[in-house]
């Protein structure tokens, strides 16, 4: 990493390199950075937003969903044209990137991130950032940090209150030590049960934001060590001290170094989506792409009006299901939150 900066750098980031904290130096390790962001939904895009602005060099934005218009009361990427044009979530966040910032790397990966991908789109990045709605994947991020040293920052929100934890694996608490095991689904609120309003996305993921900018620009000394509560309607924030957790527990993951996740022991190929009256099944297809031109050729015989495709994805309606089939195979069913029926459904209209 150099703090040397060109003048086209000193000129577009002059204000952040004042910032003492920063400076130079500080500059020239975001520009030598890499990141790998899972998830680009509400956090997720305040994220990749704040950091591509401050010049992370390398920006990998992984996801496996598309746009849908009541996300953009939240999802600061998209907009109207993004839903009009069919695009997946990590697509229209790369174009919209690149076009802020031309001067760093941003790639988008369409993809469902598991047990089997991870590792290979984590390669080479310093930090791992969780933009998820879900425990399922925050434990697998947890475990690869864990299994190779890496930091990596947890986010959550859900109406107007969130957390915020930064990860130093082997020096603070991991998620395990907080969350041994995820919470019954029926215990968790969703977006769709309790709402979610923008300025505590914009809140919880700014700090998200500010404390991998610590991290990438060596300034780990400053980081918030515990778990950050925030109730941004009430403005009741607390920050829990989790470290005795780390130093005096018997956490499954970063003391008995069991990878459950990440080896593929816990885990399922198909997801109830947060509370969105869909499931995704995942077939888990060792390599090639799915033949876009034959799935759609399947469903335009029995759709309820267009199938629509791009190089990203086939979408239609077949009776009360909106089916969206993905290159890797994947394919989120939305008319039910059954995993079974999304099977089903699955098998009968796009493939066995």
């Amino acid at each position: 990493m150099t703090d040397k900066l060109n003048d086209a750098h000193q000129a577009r980031y002059s204000r952040q390199i004042l910032f003492h904290e920063i400076g130079e130096r500080g500059q020239g390790r975001l520009l030598a950075s890499r990141v790998t962001l899972v998830g680009c939904g509400a956090l997720g895009t305040v994220l990749a937003n704040t950091l591509v602005r401050a010049g992370v060099g390398f920006v990998r934005i992984c996801d496996r969903d598309f746009i849908e218009r009541n996300n953009l009361q939240r999802q600061v990427l998209f907009d109207e044209d993004d839903i009009a044009a069919n695009l997946p979530k990590a697509e229209a966040a790369a174009r919209k990137l690149r076009r802020i910032n031309s001067g760093v790397t941003v790639e988008g990966v369409v993809t469902d991130v598991n047990h089997t991908n991870i590792e290979r789109l984590a390669e080479g990045a310093h930090l791992l950032l969780d933009g998820t709605d879900n425990f399922e994947t925050r434990y697998l991020i947890n475990d690869l940090a864990v299994a190779t040293g890496r930091p990596w920052i947890y986010g959550a929100v859900i109406g107007a209150t969130g957390m915020c934890m930064p990860i130093i694996p082997g020096e603070t608490a991991c998620l395990r030590c907080v969350f041994d095991e995820p919470p019954p689904p029926e215990l968790t609120p969703t977006c769709d049960t309790a709402g979610v309003i923008g300025p505590a996305v914009n809140i919880v993921a700014s700090f998200q934001a500010q404390e991998a900018i610590k991290i990438l620009t060596g300034r780990s000394d400053a980081l918030i060590r515990g778990l950050m509560n925030l109730d941004i309607w009430t403005g009741r924030n607390t920050i829990v001290n989790v470290q005795p957790g780390f130093e005096k527990g018997d956490c499954p993951c970063c003391k008995r170094k069991r990878f459950d996740y990440l080896d593929g022991s816990a885990g399922s190929r198909a997801t109830s989506l947060c509370g969105r009256d869909a499931v995704q099944i995942d077939p888990r297809r060792d390599g090639g792409r799915t033949n876009f031109e034959a799935v759609a050729a399947k469903l335009r015989g029995i759709a309820t009006g267009e199938v629509l495709q791009n190089a990203f994805m086939v979408r239609c309606t077949v009776g009360e299901y909106d089916i969206t089939v993905f290159a890797d195979g994947r394919a989120i069913i939305k008319g039910t939150a059954d995993v079974e029926t999304a099977r089903t459904v699955y098998a009968k209209y796009v493939g066995a």
